[in-house]
C-alpha cells in the first residue's frame, strides 16, 4: 500500500468507527467533557463579590411622590457619570473608570429608590464603591434640591458580602455538562448514518461449533 493510498484510507476507517459507536457514548462523552472543562472554569477564575446600596428619593413640600419616582429614575441613570463619579472615586480609592465598569444601578417603576451595586473580587472593595457612589449621588442630588423640590437620601448602606455571587466550580461544572450532553446529542443527529449497502454487505455471522453439530447429526 502506497503512502497516498494509506492517507486516504484513514478518515475512512475514522468514519467506519465513529458510525460503529454506540448512540449513548457521544452523551456521555460531551457530558463528561463539559463538566470538566465547567468544573476547571469554576476553578481557575476568580470569585466575584457583590455588595448594594440603596438611596431613596423623598418629595419636599413643593412637590408629590409622582415627582420623586420620576427624579429617582433620573438618579439612577446620572448615578455613573463622570459629573458624580468625580467625588466617588476618592472616597472608593480607585478610579472613575473602574467605578464605571464595576458599578452598577437598578430603579424600580413603583418605588421611588435606587439600588446602587459594586461588584468586585474583594468583597470590601465592593461594598465601598456602592457606598462611595450613593455617598456622591446624594450630595450632587442635594445640590439641585431648590430646582428639583425632591431630596436623595440614603435608605441602606452596603455592607462587606460574606459569600460570592458568582457561581462555583460544582455550578458551572453542572451547566458544563448540560452544554456538553447537548453537544454531543447534536452530534449524534447529523451523524452519518450506515448506508444499506454496507448493511448487505456485511459478513453474515458464522455458526458455533454446536450449532455446526447440531446440523450435521440432523443429516
Amino acid at each position: 500500500m502506497t503512502e497516498n493510498s494509506a492517507r486516504a484510507h484513514r478518515p475512512t476507517t475514522a468514519l467506519r468507527r465513529a458510525k460503529a459507536l454506540p448512540p449513548w457514548s457521544l452523551l456521555a462523552a460531551g457530558a463528561v467533557a463539559g463538566g470538566l472543562l465547567g468544573g476547571a472554569y469554576g476553578v481557575v477564575k476568580p470569585p466575584v463579590y457583590t455588595a448594594t446600596a440603596y438611596v431613596v428619593a423623598v418629595p419636599t413640600a413643593k412637590s408629590d411622590p409622582a415627582s420623586a419616582l420620576g427624579f429617582a429614575q433620573a438618579y439612577g441613570r446620572v448615578a455613573t457619570q463622570l459629573a458624580v463619579l468625580g467625588d466617588a472615586q476618592v472616597w472608593a480609592g480607585v478610579p472613575a473608570r473602574t467605578l464605571q465598569q464595576n458599578v452598577q444601578t437598578a430603579t424600580s417603576p413603583d418605588a421611588p429608590m435606587v439600588a446602587i451595586t459594586g461588584t468586585s473580587s474583594r468583597p470590601d472593595l465592593a461594598a465601598d464603591m456602592a457606598n462611595a457612589v450613593s455617598r456622591s449621588l446624594t450630595q450632587h442630588a442635594r445640590t439641585t434640591r431648590a430646582t428639583t423640590n425632591v431630596e436623595l437620601q440614603q435608605f441602606a448602606r452596603a455592607v462587606r458580602p460574606t459569600s460570592p455571587s458568582s457561581a462555583s466550580p460544582a455550578v458551572t461544572g453542572l451547566v458544563g455538562a448540560c452544554a456538553g450532553g447537548l453537544l454531543g446529542g447534536l452530534v449524534l443527529l447529523v451523524r452519518p448514518r450506515r448506508a444499506p449497502q454496507e448493511e448487505a454487505a456485511r459478513p453474515a455471522a458464522v455458526p458455533g461449533p454446536a450449532l455446526a453439530a447440531d446440523a450435521h447429526g440432523a443429516l
